[in-house]
């Protein structure tokens, strides 16, 4: 059961703000993930029940409203839960220069924000291989950078779960099947094959 996994809770912050330059004569508004912050530790986690619910709420930034007029909107109690076949995907994650939370997230016609569809995330992941798979899905997928805590946290599953693949001998280029440009195999005859008269 995935509350038996190692988890963490989030709260998911998106953003609409106003789009400038060319574009804007199109879309006057765009929304954007704006921060993916930490709610309960492991341990909270794990003693409470998942929330389905992630019902939005309009909030400000800690220094005031934006002078650009957008607006945040806070989704409380993401549970980011780690699984063990898929340590490589988080090995991944913790390899990059700044490893990151993925959110999945959609537009919903039935929650409007001034008319327009409030941007509502799906799920949250740490793992490189879940990302992949939503942007090959042609989802809205966007990252943004994981504190330090989770960072930490992720570090330590990943070293108690994750086993390389041993690297398997190379091959030496002589035994590699001869191709002609087009990949097709090429025969190779040791006949002498002459020009000159028959005796």
């Amino acid at each position: 059961m995935t509350q038996n996994r190692p988890a963490i809770e989030v709260d998911v912050v998106m953003r609409r703000e106003p789009v400038s330059g060319p574009m804007s004569r199109w879309q006057a508004w765009r929304w954007v993930l704006a921060d993916v912050l930490l709610r309960h530790t492991p341990e909270e986690t794990t003693a409470l029940a998942p929330d389905e619910q992630h019902t939005p709420q309009a909030v400000e930034p800690i220094d005031g409203p934006s002078p650009d007029g957008s607006t945040h909107w806070l989704f409380p109690r993401f549970r980011v839960a780690l699984f063990r076949d898929d340590a490589e995907g988080y090995f991944l994650n913790l390899s990059s220069p700044s490893p990151c939370f993925w959110v999945v997230w959609r537009p919903d016609e039935a929650l409007l924000v001034e008319g327009e569809p409030l941007a509502v995330p799906q799920t949250v992941t740490l793992s490189y291989h879940d990302a992949g798979r939503w942007l090959d899905a042609q989802e809205r997928v966007e990252q943004v950078a994981a504190p330090e805590e989770a960072v930490d946290w992720l570090r330590t599953f990943v070293d108690a779960t994750y086993q390389p693949e041993p690297k398997r001998r190379k091959r030496p280029d002589s035994f590699k099947p001869l191709t002609d440009r087009f990949g097709q195999p090429v025969r190779i005859s040791t006949e002498k094959h002459g020009t000159g008269p028959k005796k």
